[in-house]
């Protein structure tokens, strides 16, 4: 029932009254709004700090799931690789590309009140639709794969075998997704969301030279230069800060949430705060091996497979400072495939029920709502079966897979700079120039360096 606070009771129980009429996933979405209105309107200090702590959620959740298991393992693997260079001061860089791309989904969310896969669907018809939710479905399945590789790989640390590990991850997230509602999801989803900062204290484990690390910002210097592998790793780490799933995640999740245009602002800090969690946590983990693993192997233009080997990683670092920062490095991983494992289920899930006009929100019980659960937990148990696999390459995997995202990136571009630009949807909030400039740059860069790396593999010789 929603508290009177300072309303007539006969007014409150009318409020309570209507609402008993509305579907359950309405009902609630609409109590939440209630309160975040409410504490909207009172200027109390603490009522205000309540307010911020009410709007985070989508922005900080969509970027630290971006820093998932398989982003992590591709930042460890790219410190091994490349060492102290390039990709420190490409991660800063990061920070304002992933945040102009997922804040024009809080505008989108806000406006329209629909999410990213209902929004192409009605706009561009069902070829276009399907196509879209075709290429999300298929990146979200291979992603998902990396999130159980970082799970079963972080618990083997501990003794847990995988078939064990998998148990355990598809329990943990399937009871967050079936057995709360969107605000406990959310909330749930953040504290969880919290212990992927534990690879920040990591960094100073290591003790890294940290004039050479202010020195790659200033020479942007590439070991062993241009090469496919520096074209194939620089893919990959543009696929695992920015990645179809995080448009669809985050619109949809806003929708959930309730988002309205007054709380566009809220929804624009939420992400930036995000971004530069990302983007500090990618650093550190980079830092981390580009001080401990680089140059251990044959690394640089001609690394050998082990650089690609999360195991050698980490197995060099313990004989290098130790039992204790490994384990921590293992309970990270965990944590970020299973924060990854929770928005990517939803991401299937939102976008397929707003495909085909299903039920569409966490907030619904599983019976009533099994099919807008279902297609979430199905695409969860396939990609847990093959990490199971016996003798999968899982370290080229994992990358393999943060480059295919990076590919299929521009495509999801296209769309949402269709719908934010068109007025007859977004009125006065479409975007501005300078915006569509921007996000038009990073579609040319992600298709050129695609094109070139596809060359590269044609052509050896050309770089």
């Amino acid at each position: 029932m929603i508290p009177e606070q300072g309303q007539k009771g006969e007014e409150a129980f009318d409020i309570n009254k209507k609402l008993e009429g509305l579907p359950i996933e309405i009902r609630l979405r609409a109590i939440d709004r209630l309160k975040v209105a409410r504490l909207r309107h009172n200027k109390r200090l603490w009522t205000r700090i309540l307010l911020v702590i009410a709007l985070i959620g989508p922005g900080i959740l969509v970027m630290v799931a971006d820093n998932d298991a398989g982003g992590v393992i591709t930042y460890a693997q790219t410190g091994s690789i490349f060492g102290l260079g390039f990709f420190i001061p490409l991660m800063i860089l990061m920070v304002p590309t992933a945040y102009l791309v997922q804040e024009m989904t809080v505008r989108l969310a806000a406006v329209t009140r629909r999410g990213h896969a209902e929004m192409i669907w009605k706009r561009y018809g069902p070829f276009w639709g399907a196509f879209s939710l075709g290429d999300l479905v298929i990146a979200n399945s291979l992603t998902l794969v990396t999130e159980f590789i970082g799970i079963t790989f972080g618990m083997s640390i501990f003794g847990v075998k995988p078939l064990v590990a998998v148990i355990i991850g598809i329990t943990f997230i399937s009871t967050v997704m079936l057995t709360l509602r969107y605000h406990k999801w959310e909330r749930a989803s953040l504290i969880i969301a919290f212990f992927n900062m534990i690879f920040v204290p990591l960094v100073f484990f290591a003790h890294p030279d940290w004039s050479l690390v202010a020195k790659s910002f200033l020479t942007w210097h590439i070991s062993g230069g241009i090469s496919t592998l520096f074209i194939y790793v620089l893919l990959a780490n543009i696929g695992t800060t920015i990645a179809p799933w995080m448009l669809f995640f985050q619109q949809s999740s806003e929708v959930d949430k309730g988002t309205v245009p007054e709380d566009i602002g809220a929804g624009k800090r939420d992400t930036f705060v995000g971004a530069c969690i990302m983007a500090t946590v990618a650093i550190c983990i980079i830092v981390l091996t580009g001080t401990l693993v680089f140059s251990t192997g044959h690394v640089g233009s001609t690394a050998s497979t082990t650089s690609y080997n999360i195991a050698f990683i980490l197995s060099t670092i313990s004989k290098k400072i130790g039992t204790v920062p490994v384990e921590l490095f293992a309970l990270g991983l965990i944590d970020a495939g299973i924060i990854a494992a929770i928005a990517l289920t939803a991401s299937t899930s939102w976008a397929v029920g707003e495909a085909f006009n299903w039920p569409k929100s966490i907030n619904l019980p599983f019976l009533e709502g099994r099919k807008f659960y279902i297609p979430g937990i199905i695409s969860m148990l396939v990609a847990a079966a093959i990490v199971l696999i016996p003798n999968v390459p899982l370290g080229f995997l994992n990358i393999t897979v943060q480059v295919i995202a990076s590919i299929f990136m521009p495509a999801a571009l296209l769309f949402l700079l269709l719908l934010v630009n068109d007025k007859e949807v977004m009125g006065k909030r479409v975007n501005k120039r300078w915006e569509n400039v921007s996000i038009v740059t990073i579609m040319i860069v992600l298709v050129s360096m695609s094109s070139l790396y596809g060359l590269s593999l044609v052509f050896p010789h050309l770089l």
